[in-house]
């Protein structure tokens, strides 16, 4: 296996693990706290819907990067990506937990289905685009939203571990 490969088959894997934790911790949060706001606006069906939003985010990104275009999602940025997130849980959130979970998992299985079929040379290949001062490339986008994910699953961690 090439280095290229490699690096790729990390990515992945990583947004896999990432996810996965989230779903188990969630999964062993009753029922009656799957509502309950616990991170800022936030109840758990919140985050997945905002998981979501930016499991498409994310594809689309990525074919704009194949096309040497910065994404476009860096046009609504803000602190903490806070309207956009918004937008996110109020597009994707269902109402039953069920269907959210489904949700969730589809569109991570399209997302890993997506970049599966991205040539491992292009993952961390830097076509110049930046966003600011960050270098925009397939795999720093996704390491970002892995990070992001493995934070998200030790908050819902530590609210099912809350009084």
């Amino acid at each position: 296996m090439n280095k290229a490969q490699a690096k790729k088959d990390e990515v992945i894997t990583g947004l896999i693990e990432a996810r996965a934790c989230i779903l188990t911790a969630a999964s062993l949060l009753p029922a009656e706290r799957r509502d309950q706001v616990f991170l800022g606006v936030w109840s758990v069906k919140d985050l997945l819907a905002h998981l979501v939003g930016w499991d498409f985010t994310n594809a689309e990104a990525t074919q704009e990067i194949l096309q040497g275009k910065l994404p476009s999602f860096y046009a609504h940025h803000d602190r903490d990506w806070k309207t956009y997130n918004a937008g996110l849980v109020e597009r994707y959130k269902k109402d039953d937990w069920a269907d959210m979970v489904s949700a969730v998992e589809e569109s991570h299985r399209k997302l890993i289905g997506f970049l599966e079929g991205v040539a491992a040379e292009e993952f961390d290949r830097d076509r110049g685009l930046r966003a600011g001062r960050y270098k925009v490339t397939i795999a720093r986008l996704m390491k970002a939203e892995t990070t992001d994910e493995r934070k998200h699953c030790e908050q819902i961690k530590e609210f099912a571990n809350a009084p």
